[in-house]
């Protein structure tokens, strides 16, 4: 009699470690989808950022080469004018 208890507790404590397994490894292919998806939005936010640093300096440089023409050159912006642009009809 005792022998048939510990075989079902044996068994249930295997049931118990197998489930509990299972319930382990779902765990880590969700937490391992989310840890690619969080590195995917770090490379797309690391590439935006380096478009916005080139976008930067892109800019800078124009505001530079303009101040310079300016302040060495006395140079001054051309006055608005207005452009026509005749149809073919």
């Amino acid at each position: 009699m005792k022998t048939w208890i510990l075989i079902v507790l044996l068994f249930g404590a295997v049931v118990a470690t197998s489930i509990s397994l299972v319930a382990l490894k779902h765990q880590s292919r969700q937490l391992f989808i989310e840890l690619e998806h969080q590195a995917q939005l770090r490379d797309e936010h690391q590439a935006q950022w380096s478009r916005l640093q080139i976008e930067l300096a892109w800019r800078g440089e124009t505001g530079r080469i303009e101040q310079r023409a300016v302040e060495q050159l006395q140079m001054t912006s051309p006055a608005r004018m207005g452009v026509l642009v005749a149809g073919d009809g």
